[in-house]
C-alpha cells in the first residue's frame, strides 16, 4: 500500500502543472473585480455560490484534462474534426471576443495595482507587457510552467487579506450553506452578478487552455488518476481564494456603506483604513500577481485555442518560425490590451464586468460541444462521462442557460 501510494505521488509530481496553472488564472483581474464587486455589493449573499461552483469546475475541468490525455488532441481540435470548421470558426471568434476582454481586465490590474504603490500605469503597463511577451516567446514549456506555479502560490495573499478584514466568520460559513432571502432573487443586478461569478470560475477559455496544456505536457491515458488529482486540488484552492476574497470585501466594504468599486484596485485601496496597512499590502500585491500571471495566460490560451481550431502550429516549445500564427496572435493581443488600458477614459470596470458576463453567457455552448465529443466512445473509449458526470455538467449548462434568460427578464434594480 505504501509503495502505491508513493508511485501515485511521484505521478503526480509528474503531470503537476495544468490543472493547478489554469484553475488559478481563474483569480485573474476579471476574477478580482466581480468577487469583490460581489462582496461590496452583497456581503455575503452570494457565499453560497462557492460550493456548487467549486462542484461544477471540478467536473468540468477533470473531463478537459482526460479529453487531453485520451485523444491527444486540444479541444479545438476536436471540435474542427467532430463539428466542422463552420461551427469552429464561430467558436473561435467569440471567444477571441471575450478573451480580448478578459486581457484589458489583466492591464487594467496591473495598472491599478502599481498606481496603489505610486508607480505610473504609462511605465508599468509597457514594461510588464514586455515582460510576459519575452517570457512566452523566448521560453519552452517545462521553463514556463514552473514560472507560472510559483505564480500560483501568491495567491495566499488574498487568504490573509481575508483574515486581516476581519469578518463575521459565523455569518460567513452561514451563507456559504444556506440560499439567501427571496427577495434578493428579484433583483436582476444579483442574477447578473450570479452569472458573472460562474463566467469568471468557470470560463470558457479555461477548457481550452487546459486541454492544450495537458497535450503539450504530453499527459496520457496512464496518468489520468494523477491528473485528476491536479485538477481538484487547482479548483479546490482557487475557488477557497475567490471565497476569501469575496469575505474580505463584504467584511470591510459591504459593512461600511461603499457598494459599487470601480476596478479592482479600489478594493485594496478602500481597506486601507477598514483593515489595516498589511491588508491593504497584501490584496495590492495579490492583485499585482494575478493581473501579471493571467496577462501572460489568457492571450496565451487564446493563441493555442485559434491556431489548434484553424489547423495552425502551435505550442511553447515550437519556435517563432515554426508557428507564427501561434506567436503572431500571442503578442497582438498583449500589445492592443496594454494600448486600451493607456487610452484615457476607456470604460475598464463595465467591459470587465461584461467579459465575465459574457463568459457565463458562453459557457453552456462550450460545455454541449464538450458533453457530445466526451460522451462518444469511438473518441474516448471507456473513458467516457460517467452518469454522475453528465448529470453534473449537462446541469451546469441547463443552469447557466436559464440563469441568463432570467437576467434578461428580471427587474432592474
Amino acid at each position: 500500500m505504501k509503495q502505491r501510494w508513493k508511485t501515485q505521488f511521484v505521478l503526480f509530481l509528474a503531470v503537476l502543472g495544468p490543472g493547478i496553472i489554469t484553475a488559478n488564472v481563474d483569480n485573474d483581474a476579471g476574477g478580482i473585480l466581480t468577487y469583490s464587486q460581489a462582496g461590496a455589493q452583497f456581503g455575503y449573499m452570494l457565499l453560497w455560490t462557492i460550493i456548487p461552483i467549486t462542484l461544477a469546475l471540478v467536473v468540468v475541468q477533470e473531463m478537459c484534462a482526460r479529453m487531453g490525455a485520451v485523444t491527444g488532441k486540444g479541444l479545438s481540435d476536436l471540435i474542427r474534426e467532430e463539428f466542422g470548421l463552420r461551427i469552429t470558426f464561430i467558436m473561435m471568434i467569440l471567444l477571441v471576443i471575450v478573451n480580448f476582454g478578459n486581457v484589458i481586465a489583466e492591464f487594467s490590474g496591473i495598472a491599478g495595482s502599481m498606481q496603489l504603490f505610486h508607480i505610473s500605469k504609462y511605465l508599468s503597463v509597457p514594461v510588464c507587457a514586455a515582460l510576459v511577451w519575452l517570457l512566452v516567446v523566448k521560453g519552452d514549456y517545462k521553463g514556463v510552467e514552473k514560472i507560472f506555479l510559483l505564480a500560483s502560490a501568491f495567491y495566499i495573499a488574498y487568504i490573509a487579506a481575508g483574515v486581516l478584514a476581519e469578518p463575521n466568520w459565523h455569518t460567513a460559513l452561514l451563507a456559504t450553506v444556506k440560499l439567501p432571502p427571496r427577495p434578493v432573487w428579484h433583483k436582476s443586478s444579483y442574477i447578473y452578478m450570479i452569472v458573472g461569478v460562474i463566467g469568471t470560475t468557470i470560463a470558457p477559455w479555461m477548457q481550452f487552455y487546459l486541454q492544450s496544456s495537458v497535450v503539450e505536457k504530453g499527459v496520457n491515458e496512464r496518468q489520468l488518476t494523477p491528473s485528476r488529482w491536479d485538477v481538484i486540488v487547482g479548483c479546490m484552492f482557487t475557488d477557497i481564494v475567490a471565497w476569501f476574497i469575496v469575505v474580505a470585501c463584504a467584511a470591510t466594504l459591504y459593512v461600511h456603506g461603499m457598494g459599487a468599486i470601480q476596478v479592482p484596485s479600489d478594493a485594496a485601496e478602500a481597506m486601507k483604513p477598514l483593515a489595516g496597512q498589511y491588508a491593504f499590502i497584501l490584496f495590492a500585491a495579490g492583485l499585482f500577481n494575478a493581473s501579471l500571471f493571467a496577462a501572460s495566460i489568457l492571450p496565451l490560451s487564446t493563441a493555442y485555442t485559434v491556431c489548434e481550431g484553424m489547423g495552425f502550429e502551435s505550442g511553447l516549445d515550437k519556435s517563432f518560425s515554426e508557428a507564427p500564427a501561434f506567436y503572431w496572435l500571442y503578442s497582438l493581443l498583449i500589445a492592443a490590451g496594454a494600448g486600451v488600458v493607456l487610452w484615457p477614459h476607456f470604460p475598464l470596470v463595465k467591459v470587465t464586468i461584461l467579459s465575465q458576463v459574457l463568459n457565463g453567457v458562453l459557457l453552456p455552448i462550450v460545455m454541449i460541444l464538450m458533453l457530445v465529443l466526451i460522451n462518444k466512445p469511438e473518441l474516448m473509449g471507456k473513458h467516457t462521462n460517467n452518469r454522475w458526470f453528465n448529470l453534473i455538467a449537462w446541469g451546469t449548462a441547463i443552469i447557466v442557460i436559464g440563469l441568463s434568460i432570467a437576467m434578461l427578464f428580471a427587474p432592474s434594480s
